[in-house]
């Protein structure tokens, strides 16, 4: 389809989510990582399920230690529909293939949808991602039924690699009941996006790991009631860490700018443990509305 209906569809999922109430009952987001990539910091690393009508139905990446948190939170997998990566560095998707093979053991006959960014010279693309490790010739190449069109399995993994160049949000996926949506946003040389999921009326944004170069974000997560959004560094990190990810301050910034109704912090590191007093100063001076540091397994509705 043509990237015109995509952005057609953006606007006319978006209207159609602000025109009506958010049944706050329906919805929940779960943080099952609430880390980054240090062993250190007792967290699992980055995932986030999204709950509707009590299934969990979208899960945005997929960290270290996020498939027993998942298993924690008591959620099924045949519910399950989709899993959209912001990136595939090791602390975003490095249980996917648990998920997969936990697959084997349940009832399962529905497809499961695996979107995420486009490769580039640095990274693979979500195809080449989900390839690489099920493929044929891949590091798990015993699960390659789930890929191989012409094995017999239960259910087939329909990987879509989001394209980056122009930056504007992007509708990936609608249904009666889910609408997703991507933009590209800034991570060094990674190709990376933050994501926006609605349904039932509610939205919940994702920045993933970002700095806020491209100045992305605030066109996708205008109105949502949740934004989560990564405080990776304190506000006076420079260098590496600085040019990767988001302070403080610039959390806040786009908070108010996006009119974000709840924020969100999550992938919490040591170095910005211990700092969250000054890290709320600084987002405050910009954002004024509720804001919350997450931790595994912490359940939010909007």
């Amino acid at each position: 389809m043509s990237r015109l209906y995509y952005v057609v569809l953006f606007f006319i999922c978006s209207a159609t989510a602000v025109a009506t109430t958010c049944q706050h009952q329906r919805v929940k987001v779960q943080v099952l990582g609430s880390g980054g990539p240090e062993l250190s910091d007792g967290r699992a690393s980055s995932s986030y399920l999204i709950w509707l009508d009590n299934k969990g139905v979208v899960l945005i990446d997929a960290g270290a230690g996020s498939s027993l948190n998942y298993e924690k939170s008591g959620a099924e997998l045949v519910d399950l529909q989709m899993i959209a990566f912001t990136h595939f560095h090791v602390d975003h998707s490095a249980d996917f293939p648990a998920f997969i093979k936990a697959f084997y053991f349940t009832e399962r006959t529905q497809n499961l949808l695996v979107f995420g960014p486009e490769g580039n010279h640095f990274m693979p693309s979500a195809s080449e991602f989900t390839n690489r490790l099920l493929g044929s010739r891949g590091a798990y190449a015993y699960l390659n039924d789930y890929l191989n069109k012409e094995a017999a399995s239960p259910f087939k993994i329909i990987s879509q690699n989001i394209a980056g160049v122009k930056r504007r949000p992007e509708a990936v996926y609608a249904s009666h009941s889910i609408a997703l949506f991507a933009i590209p946003v800034h991570h060094g040389s990674l190709p990376a996006l933050a994501w926006r999921v609605e349904l039932a009326g509610c939205a919940i944004s994702f920045s993933g790991d970002m700095s806020n170069r491209y100045q992305t974000l605030v066109k996708l997560a205008q109105q949502t009631d949740i934004l989560i959004a990564h405080n990776a560094i304190p506000e006076t990190m420079q260098g590496a860490g600085r040019a990767l990810h988001m302070p403080p301050s610039e959390i806040g910034k786009i908070a108010r700018q996006a009119g974000v109704k709840k924020l969100i912090l999550s992938h919490r590191m040591r170095r910005t443990l211990g700092k969250e007093q000054i890290s709320s100063r600084f987002i405050k001076q910009a954002y004024q509305g509720p804001l919350v540091y997450a931790n595994d397994m912490d359940v939010f509705s909007p």
